[in-house]
C-alpha cells in the first residue's frame, strides 16, 4: 500500500527549519530525556500500583511504558529524515505503531478498571503515587512543549503526534492525583478505577485516529499518511 498525500496545517508550513539536521539533533535529545524520565516514572509507577492494589496507578505505569515505546517509535523516524522515501514511509507506519499502543492501553485499563469495580476490591493509600503523577504534572509538559516545536518545525505530522502523546500524560497524571488523593484523604476506595476508566475514551480515541492515519495532535494538522 503506498503512502497516501499529507495535508499539513497552516501553522506546519509557517515555521521552516533554518538547520534541519540541528532540529533533527534537538529533537533526539528531547525523547532520550523522554525515554529516561519515562522508564523511571513505568516502573516506579507498575510497583506502587502492585503494592497499593492500585489499577489507575498501574495503567499509569503501563501508559509509561507505551510512551516509551513511542518515543523509540520517534526516534526511529528521525533516523530516517535524511532520506525524503524513508522519511515519508517512517511517517505512514510510526502513527500507526502510536495508535496501536493507544489501543492497547485502553483495552487493558479498560478491562482492569471494570474488574477491580465489580469485585469492590479497595486499593490501600499510596502516597509515592500521589508525589509520582504530581511530578509528571510539571516534566511532562515542558517535554511535550518541547518536542511539539521541534516537530512543527521538521513539518513531521508523526513527531507532533508522539508530542501529543507527551502531552497526553499530563492529563492522565491529573486523572491518577485526584484519584489516589479521593482515596487516601476520603477513602473513596472506588474513585481509583473511576480514574481509570475516565483515561479510556481519550486514549482509544487517539488510538482510533493513529489507526486512520490522522495525527493525534487536536487543531495543530489536519490529517498525515505520509511524510511531512
Amino acid at each position: 500500500m503506498q503512502p497516501r498525500p499529507v495535508r499539513l496545517h497552516s501553522d506546519m508550513t509557517a515555521a521552516l527549519p533554518l538547520d534541519r539536521p540541528q532540529l533533527v539533533r534537538r529533537s533526539r535529545r528531547l525523547n532520550y530525556a523522554t525515554l529516561a524520565y519515562n522508564s523511571l516514572e513505568g516502573i516506579l509507577a507498575i510497583a506502587a500500583g502492585v503494592v497499593a492494589g492500585s489499577i489507575a496507578l498501574v495503567g499509569f505505569g503501563v501508559d509509561s511504558l507505551i510512551e516509551f515505546t513511542a518515543s523509540v517509535t520517534a526516534l526511529w523516524r528521525l533516523r530516517a529524515d535524511v532520506d525524503p522515501v524513508r522519511r515519508e514511509r517512517a511517517e505512514y507506519r510510526s502513527l500507526r505503531i502510536i495508535g496501536l499502543s493507544f489501543l492497547a492501553l485502553a483495552v487493558y485499563v479498560g478491562v482492569d478498571a471494570v474488574q477491580t469495580l465489580a469485585a469492590g476490591t479497595a486499593p490501600d493509600r499510596s502516597w509515592v503515587g500521589v508525589i509520582l503523577a504530581a511530578a509528571s504534572l510539571m516534566v511532562m509538559p515542558v517535554l511535550a512543549r518541547a518536542k511539539k516545536s521541534v516537530a512543527l518545525q521538521l513539518r513531521s505530522g508523526a513527531l507532533v503526534a508522539e508530542a501529543k502523546q507527551t502531552m497526553i500524560c499530563t492529563y492522565l497524571s491529573a486523572l491518577l492525583v485526584a484519584g489516589l488523593a479521593l482515596n487516601a484523604l476520603a477513602g473513596w476506595w472506588w474513585a481509583d478505577p473511576v480514574a481509570a476508566l475516565a483515561m479510556v475514551p481519550l486514549i482509544a480515541w487517539e488510538g482510533i485516529e493513529g489507526i486512520r492515519g490522522r495525527s493525534v495532535c487536536a487543531e495543530d494538522c489536519g490529517p498525515v499518511s505520509g511524510a511531512a
